[in-house]
């Protein structure tokens, strides 16, 4: 497994611990009103906690490495390198949407995977882009959602940011099964999953205005990522019950 990502969760696991024992009983809202938790968030106490320590991470470390990556690496540098992480997942994407029962689109991300792989200089290009085969997005979490799992509980991850029960555990399925936990070079796997997590940062440096002027952050990132998640698992067409 990876050394970085072994690390930062059992880091995750440990902050988790602590702030579980400090968690109180109420649920408050950033005026330190009381309110009632949401039935999709009835760990809101803790999770608020867990919040706040990766704001403080984000602060303090993740937002400034990505600012600095951002400012100073050419843009078609970090285009290629995008193209090159985003091209390793294929395979995996391939084989969450043959188990979500869609052949075509499996098939489809193989073949972009052969392509980018080829005549795309190890991925580096995407040229299968180009020639109309599409990037999906899929991962273990939509997977189990798609046979049925319900969501369980919000959580948030230390370090890792906004989840629930059903997508904590599909992504310690993506994070073993993933092409970069292939590699038996342990510090170009590190360095992968570390450019992984700085690119995924550095995307979302333009949401921090939006986030600044919530009047309750928290709130605004549950709801997104939840709502997010579900259209993800109904791929955008979701039960006329809803």
């Amino acid at each position: 497994m990876n050394g970085l990502l072994d690390a930062l969760r059992a880091g995750a696991v440990a902050v988790f611990l602590v702030l579980a024992l400090g968690a109180c009983a109420s649920t408050s809202g950033p005026g330190g009103a009381a309110r009632t938790p949401s039935p999709a968030d009835p760990l809101e106490p803790l999770n608020r906690g867990v919040y706040a320590f990766n704001d403080v991470v984000d602060e303090f470390f993740m937002r400034p490495v990505a600012v600095a990556y951002d400012k100073y690496v050419p843009d078609t540098v970090q285009f290629i390198l995008r193209n090159f992480l985003s091209n390793l997942y294929d395979p995996y994407i391939g084989l969450n949407n043959l188990l979500q029962g869609k052949p075509a689109d499996a098939i489809s991300d193989v073949g972009r995977f052969l392509v980018n792989s080829t005549i795309g200089f190890l991925g580096f290009g995407d040229p299968a882009s180009e020639i109309g085969m599409q990037k999906h997005r899929e991962d273990f979490g939509q997977t189990l959602g798609v046979w049925g799992l319900p969501t369980g509980p919000y959580l948030v991850l230390p370090f890792f940011g906004p989840s629930d029960i059903r997508d904590g555990v599909g992504f310690g399925v993506d994070a073993w099964a993933g092409l970069i936990n292939r590699f038996d070079n342990v510090p170009f796997r590190n360095s992968v999953a570390g450019l992984t997590v700085v690119q995924a940062r550095a995307q979302l440096l333009t949401t921090d205005g939006l986030l600044a002027d919530a009047l309750d952050r928290y709130l605004l990132v549950r709801d997104v990522y939840l709502q997010r998640r579900r259209n993800l698992v109904y791929d955008g067409i979701l039960p006329e019950d809803d």
